[in-house]
């Protein structure tokens, strides 16, 4: 058991902060009560989910943060006074699913408010639909830069675009360590393609030499023909742009082909706890980009966590973090504007300079791309997952390089 979830059993029956709901058994209790309950018409709030097809395990993450931060919001007298419900349906990880659920949402669910889908593939298609709508949308589960690079004018941006994913991993990490040479793998979908990019700009900019950048099919069962060749040219550091499943696919092939190298580093799968439940010891070393943890001393944090654990009996990861967060951003606009009004609040969202539970808070430029929040860089060591920077937040030190295979 990891020092987190024995932290999480401890703490499980803590006060979770004055009028936050907790759920026992399916039911919700108020703890101390700060305001009058709600009352009137909820305000809808409507998003689609991936909680099935290949980004199911990650999406539901962010599914549970609406649901958490719904129930909060009820037992500590709703949003405006009024109770608040979301609307969620899931996209089964298709983006014209996704498309055609928002759609539904705003013109038959007649929802008052929307939030963000999972996965950038997703979000870039709902945007299409809710920009012809004139409703803001907050990306709780999507960085890829082409979102931001679409011309839309009222999707704001919650977190790190993914071309920053590896940048102090390459720029920081790689050149301290010395190495030299790279081999960047990405998914043929949105998101991956960003963060390989973003990882090929980045080790041009530090002087490492890509020796080789190589897409794979989306949903992919096996990558060994593409790992025989990295193999071959034995790189310092293998960059996989990828989400939970491909990123524990890639890992388990370069082991059974003996591909060594001295760092490894995935986007999502090696920031997720069931990166290191699926593959056990062979997660140690690995390295990967993290929007949030669990250590990080943010307004709220400790309480989000232990309010999650004892609403769905396991540990948060940067994925429900940010889905909380999006809701966190989405109540103190409306709160400034007052009103359900869909221009203010997109204004509002352009302007917002808060703290939330991540780190950074929430800023955006002009495009709405996300410039306040802060990534970080984990690590698994001995089946633990450790911040190893920014170094003002790390809390130990990277274990480099990666011992051999047969030497672990």
């Amino acid at each position: 058991m990891s020092p987190l979830h024995r932290r999480s059993l401890v703490q499980r029956g803590a006060a979770i902060g004055a009028g936050i709901a907790s759920v026992r058994g399916g039911h919700l209790f108020a703890q101390t009560p700060v305001a009058e309950p709600p009352s009137g018409d909820p305000i809808r709030i409507g998003a689609s989910v991936s909680t099935s097809g290949p980004n199911g395990r990650t999406g539901l993450y962010q599914q549970e943060a609406y649901k958490l931060w719904e129930a909060q919001k009820n037992a500590a007298g709703g949003l405006l006074g009024r109770p608040v419900e979301f609307v969620i349906y899931d996209d089964q990880s298709d983006p014209t699913t996704g498309a055609r659920l928002y759609e539904k949402l705003i013109t038959e669910d007649e929802v008052d408010l929307v939030l963000g889908p999972y996965a950038s593939g997703v979000t870039q298609a709902v945007a299409q639909v809710t920009e012809q709508y004139g409703m803001p949308l907050l990306v709780a589960g999507a960085s890829a830069n082409s979102i931001w690079d679409s011309g839309f004018s009222m999707v704001f941006g919650v977190y790190s675009v993914a071309g920053d994913y590896f940048k102090d991993i390459i720029t920081n990490i790689a050149l301290e360590q010395g190495y030299t040479t790279a081999a960047v793998i990405y998914e043929d979908a949105v998101f991956p393609m960003s963060t390989g990019e973003g990882a090929v700009k980045w080790c041009g900019e530090a002087g490492i030499e890509v020796v080789h950048e190589e897409s794979y099919p989306q949903k992919a069962t096996d990558v060994s023909t593409l790992l025989t060749k990295i193999r071959d040219l034995n790189p310092d550091m293998l960059i996989g742009g990828s989400y939970l499943p491909d990123s524990v696919l890639i890992h388990r092939q370069a082991k059974d082909l003996s591909l060594e190298c001295k760092l490894y580093t995935y986007s999502v799968g090696a920031a997720q706890p069931d990166f290191v439940e699926t593959l056990g010891a062979d997660a140690d070393y690995v390295l990967g980009p993290s929007m949030w943890e669990p250590e990080v001393e943010t307004p709220g944090n400790k309480e989000f966590f232990d309010a999650y654990v004892e609403m769905f009996d396991r540990e948060p990861d940067y994925h429900a973090a940010t889905g909380y967060a999006g809701c966190q951003i989405l109540e103190q606009a409306l709160t400034n504007v007052g009103e359900i009004d869909l221009e203010a609040l997109a204004e509002e969202l352009f302007s917002l300079e808060i703290e939330n539970i991540l780190p950074g808070g929430y800023k955006v430029d002009e495009t709405g791309k996300q410039v306040g929040h802060i990534p970080l860089t984990v690590q698994w060591q001995d089946g633990e997952k450790v911040i190893v920077a920014p170094t003002d937040i790390a809390t130990g030190e990277i274990m480099l390089p990666t011992p051999p295979w047969d030497e672990r």
